[in-house]
């Protein structure tokens, strides 16, 4: 991570989940009941599809009243501040509201390869990550399971749930939704795609996905502003923001970096990833141009976007 003088303020001596707050649990299951009704007619996430899940039915996510798990572990490939030195507490749900062209994890997001979890099942995964010692709850792509999450954290806190969670999303979530974890979720890491309607429709079937995910960014800093540490350097609270690079993509880069400095916060923390590769959907015949990794001058040009934004803190 990149340091400046008054790096020190982002740091956090003694920090507690902000579940743990006085009155939090009671509140949980108030919010988890109120959560839950909105599968009956689901507006989960901009989509608004309407399937009533409570009955089973799918919409685009592929899900329907149960979260369906594809995998739980302790992942040490995520950012330095989350992994630490035992493993962030990954849990990937399956299923997906975006229809990114390029996923790399096309058999978990749109074919929602997973186990289906009760509630009580899912707190338990929750437990045994904490119990191997994982510094954090990583919950991977949660935007369309928020109600199954919620009941499943009440279970989790009266079992002993004491570390921070994290909302590795997207982006592409509906505000009321969000609203509903204020309070709740410590971290929040959205993934901010793209920029441009005719570039997100093109690539994401989501042609209101940049306007979507700038709202959803607001509100998720607002509820925990910029990313703070322990002295140890493991993240407790704020917003964490991804952004990969796409070949041939570096102005959608730009736009997003400028945005984050002038409207979000210049002390922002980001990860410029660089991993891009053609994948899903995209080859030689189908979406060419971008059948190909970014150029190492392209990521060098995302980089300096960053820095020319004004936004220095990097992973």
């Amino acid at each position: 991570m990149t340091e400046r003088t008054d790096g020190s303020r982002f740091i956090v001596a003694d920090y507690r989940p902000a579940y743990a707050a006085p009155g939090r649990l009671e509140e949980l299951r108030q919010r988890a009941r109120l959560a839950e009704q909105a599968l009956r007619s689901c507006h989960l996430c901009p989509r608004s599809c309407g399937a009533n899940r409570l009955a089973d039915e799918v919409g685009t996510c592929q899900i329907g009243r149960l979260a369906r798990v594809s995998s739980a572990f302790p992942h040490f490939g995520e950012e330095d501040c989350l992994r630490g030195r035992h493993g962030s507490g990954t849990i990937f749900f399956a299923g997906c509201n975006l229809r990114c062209v390029f996923c790399q994890n096309e058999d978990i997001s749109q074919c929602a390869t997973g186990a289906t979890c009760r509630p009580e099942q899912l707190a338990g995964l929750m437990l045994a990550l904490q119990a191997e010692g994982c510094h954090n709850i990583n919950l991977v792509t949660p935007t369309h399971v928020v109600p199954q999450i919620l009941q499943s954290l009440v279970v989790a806190i009266e079992g002993g749930l004491h570390v921070p969670l994290v909302y590795n999303t997207s982006a592409y979530d509906a505000l009321e939704a969000l609203r509903w974890l204020e309070g709740i979720v410590d971290i929040y890491m959205p993934d901010f795609k793209l920029w441009s309607a005719n570039v997100c429709e093109r690539y994401l079937h989501a042609p209101d996905y940049g306007e979507r995910a700038r709202a959803a960014i607001r509100e998720m800093h607002r509820q925990v502003g910029d990313l703070h540490t322990t002295p140890d350097g493991i993240a407790c609270r704020g917003l964490l923001v991804r952004h990969l690079v796409m070949p041939g993509l570096v102005e959608e880069s730009a736009a997003i970096f400028e945005w984050l400095a002038q409207e979000v916060s210049p002390d922002t923390y980001v990860n410029v990833m660089g991993q891009y590769r053609p994948s899903n959907l995209v080859d030689s015949a189908h979406f060419g141009e971008i059948n190909r990794r970014p150029t190492a001058a392209e990521t060098s040009a995302a980089w300096r976007a960053a820095r020319q934004a004004g936004l220095w803190r990097f992973d």
